[in-house]
């Protein structure tokens, strides 16, 4: 997992000036032909897996709140506070999914701003490789963290 620039910064401002956050983030999908990076502002930078078959444009929606992020712990050994998004799963239906083109390389963590492409990007993981999942197969990515490092 790797916090964008635009995350930390977001992150920041909505705890120290009591700036409004998302009232939701989303879990999106993308493929490797742009890899995200910190300076990863918004979502249009990158390549959305396509929609279809179980995937929708724009991921699923995570709340903010105790279900969606469902792990919250202090590691006070290794210097680190720990926040896990709970499994995000999607189920291919009607074909393989993503339905055409790449499979997903990497995940996104994304505002909740109503227009898809100008999402904020926060946080990325690397899936290792690209994903792809037949129909009636689950591409499940289980507990996705997120830390925040101490000194």
């Amino acid at each position: 997992m790797s916090w964008t620039n635009k995350g930390g910064y977001r992150m920041l401002g909505h705890l120290l000036r009591a700036e409004t956050p998302p009232t939701a983030f989303y879990v999106a999908l993308i493929t490797s032909a742009v890899a995200p990076t910190v300076d990863t502002n918004t979502f249009t930078e990158l390549t959305e897996v396509a929609a279809g078959n179980g995937y929708t444009s724009g991921g699923i929606s995570i709340a903010r709140n105790a279900t969606d992020f469902d792990v919250w712990t202090e590691d006070d050994t290794n210097n680190y506070g720990l926040m896990q998004i709970k499994d995000t799963v999607w189920t291919a239906s009607g074909g393989s999914l993503p339905g055409s083109g790449d499979g997903a390389r990497y995940a996104v963590l994304l505002d909740d701003n109503g227009t898809v492409s100008a999402r904020e990007v926060w946080a990325w993981w690397d899936l290792t490789s690209d994903r792809t999942v037949s129909t009636g197969q689950t591409l499940t990515l289980a507990d996705l963290e997120l830390r925040g490092a101490g000194a």
